[in-house]
């Protein structure tokens, strides 16, 4: 398995501006460090505990994001260094992560995620929740976060136009979330779609951020 090629072949397939989020989960530092040797500097993790031990013992110009579903108490273990918060899918996890982010004195970029897939196991918000969400008066309250953009996974299925047809609905959310809300923040820019069996797919959609993992380290 050759990590470094495997970047540089995902890479040669990605626009400049498409930012590659290396999936790290339950990889160990040693494997994360031949990626990091190869140029590699933004890992995503799943698991708030395994993401804090790895910030431990890894260099520290690593950009870590946590991509999985966040719990509330487990918000604590990656406020103090985490560089972006992908699945952002309640009010509750967002004023977690304020309360987190102002005792660690930061502010921490986070993406809505959106159920855009036909799965039901699929964790998200619906447009009506984010509207909620983002119109009331307890969110303008919240100086600790700042929602940089979108995130959604599509479903898992051979059939390429649905996952196409998904992608566009989230890229539709996006461009509607930053016309009503989002007017004046350039901060809100991401779309972060795609990973190891559909990131080209997205990327033709308009994603900013790619998650691959099988494609970088092999499969689990």
């Amino acid at each position: 398995m050759d990590i470094g090629k495997n970047i540089a072949d995902i890479k040669d397939n990605l626009p400049a501006e498409v930012k590659l989020v290396a999936v790290s989960k339950t990889k160990s530092p040693e494997i994360i460090m031949e990626a990091y040797n190869a140029g590699q500097r933004v890992f995503g993790e799943n698991k708030a505990q395994e993401l804090s031990r790895k910030y431990e013992t890894l260099p520290k110009d690593i950009e870590w994001h946590f991509i999985g579903h966040l719990q509330t108490n487990k918000v604590k273990y990656i406020a103090p260094f985490v560089s972006m918060i992908h699945g952002i899918d309640s009010f509750k996890i967002l004023k977690a992560v304020n309360k987190e982010a102002q005792k660690n004195n930061r502010i921490i970029p986070c993406l809505l995620q959106f159920h855009i897939a036909q799965e039901s196991t699929k964790f998200g918000l619906s447009e009506e929740e984010a509207h909620e969400i983002l119109d009331s008066e307890e969110f303008k309250s919240l100086k600790n976060i700042s929602i940089a953009g979108v995130m959604g996974m599509a479903t898992f299925t051979e059939d390429e136009n649905q996952v196409r047809n998904e992608f566009r609905f989230l890229k539709k959310i996006f461009e509607k979330l930053k016309k009503e809300c989002f007017p004046r923040r350039k901060g809100f820019k991401e779309i972060s779609m795609g990973m190891s069996d559909d990131y080209l797919i997205a990327v033709e959609e308009g994603s900013t951020m790619v998650r691959v993992g099988s494609k970088i380290f092999g499969a689990r």
